[in-house]
């Protein structure tokens, strides 16, 4: 359950959607609850840090448009 550096932003997302199942699950053991906790907060990490990267390109566009 890796996810490729090359990643789209949707495949991490989708990664990070199927670890939280895990997690609100429940039903795995603790061992590899904890694991996924700690994927699901590196995805996170990685979520946020894509998002803000676009939205800095968006709005670069934009005040590029804007003149």
């Amino acid at each position: 359950m890796s996810v490729k550096p090359e990643a789209t932003f949707e495949e991490l997302l989708a990664s990070l959607e199927q670890t939280i199942g895990l997690l609100a699950d429940g039903t795995a053991p603790l061992e590899q609850l904890v694991t996924a906790h700690e994927r699901a907060a590196r995805l996170l990490a990685e979520a946020e840090a894509r998002l803000a990267s676009l939205k800095a390109q968006a709005d670069a566009l934009s005040a590029e448009l804007r003149g």
